[in-house]
């Protein structure tokens, strides 16, 4: 005879506790939890998120994206390092809004960040990604304020893809940064200005050996570069910086730039008000996020999408009037309370 053992589900209170409590095996499975499609889990989740709420907003948040092959995985990993040697705390979130597509290709970078990894100032985890941008805002801030509320000083969110992830890291960290590489020129292509534009700092990495020269012209170009757009509202002038992730040369000053843009930005006042601008942006998000899961997961919408599809491919009905036939099956079930 088989035996079929239930999983357990953990309460609120244990979920809280063990986060303060520093617990990584809880907070890994608290992560789990937020990122579950289940809408048992979801109001748990909810729940304690509300809990750890007032015990987040603590850290400093670090978005850091880059040219392919300009080894963010090996930056992150030195930088990490660094913080760990300076007593923080540091939780390493990674991005990659087409993993659900390629099947979970993020899980790459725990075993790329090995040495940080098992640092015990140290927790690194490939952070959700839903199939629309809100599902990423939703899942990796509220797996944000759960490391927050877990004792990290340092929460750092590395973007894998090229695009629209981006905009979305931006919006929910108080500093940007862009890894580049040298190429006499070339790191200026293939990079959308916009993306330049978001950046509180740009590092050339792998300035070491025969690169180094390569390294300081490319330095000059893109501050060049940057003086070419308008000035950002806070006052902030976006600085170039070299570095060496293998050779750990240059860690210690793009730290202290960090540290100083932050500084400012608190005498300002732009740090809490960018915070309170993303806490909105935030709210509309999920709103999006879960009008158009309840659209989709709609049985009737369900049952007439694919000839509706059909229908706008074909030409034979606009988009636009498939789309209202859509919305008011929605609509028309929800005010029937079905």
């Amino acid at each position: 005879m088989g035996f079929t053992f239930k999983k357990q589900r953990h309460t609120v209170d244990e979920y809280v506790q063990g986060i303060l409590n520093k617990d990584r095996v809880m907070l890994s499975k608290a992560i789990t939890l937020v990122e579950s499609q289940l809408h048992s889990d979801n109001d748990l989740a909810g729940a304690v998120i509300e809990r750890i709420l007032p015990y987040s907003g603590k850290s400093l948040r670090i978005g850091i994206t880059g040219v392919p092959g300009a080894g963010k995985s090996t930056f992150i990993e030195a930088f990490g390092k660094y913080l760990s040697s300076q007593n923080k705390r540091i939780a390493v979130l990674t991005i990659d809004p087409s993993s659900q597509k390629t099947g979970g290709s993020i899980l790459g970078d725990k075993t790329r960040m090995e040495e940080l990894a098992n640092d015990p100032n140290a927790f690194v985890r490939p952070s959700a990604s839903g199939a629309t941008l809100g599902g990423v805002h939703s899942k990796t801030r509220e797996t944000m304020l759960l490391c927050e509320a877990s004792g990290y000083d340092i929460i750092i969110i590395e973007t894998v893809g090229v695009g629209q992830s981006e905009t979305s890291v931006k919006g929910i960290v108080d500093f940007f940064l862009l890894l580049m590489l040298a190429g006499a020129g070339d790191e200026l292509q293939g990079i959308k200005r916009g993306i330049m534009e978001m950046a509180d700092a740009i590092v050339v990495n792998k300035a070491d050996g025969d690169n180094i020269k390569r390294s300081k012209l490319a330095q000059k170009e893109l501050q060049h570069a940057l003086h070419m757009f308008p000035p950002n509202e806070s006052g902030w002038y976006p600085s170039v910086l070299t570095c060496s992730a293998i050779n750990h040369t240059g860690i210690k000053e793009i730290w202290e730039l960090i540290c100083e843009f932050e500084g400012m930005m608190k005498v300002k006042g732009f740090f809490k008000s960018n915070r309170q601008e993303q806490n909105l942006q935030w709210m509309h998000d999920t709103i999006n996020y879960h009008l158009r899961n309840d659209f989709y997961s709609n049985q009737e919408v369900k049952s007439s999408l694919s000839f509706l599809e059909q229908q706008v491919e074909t030409e034979k009905i606009p988009a636009i009037v498939a789309a209202k036939k859509l919305l008011s099956m929605f609509f028309n079930k929800r005010q029937l309370g079905e």
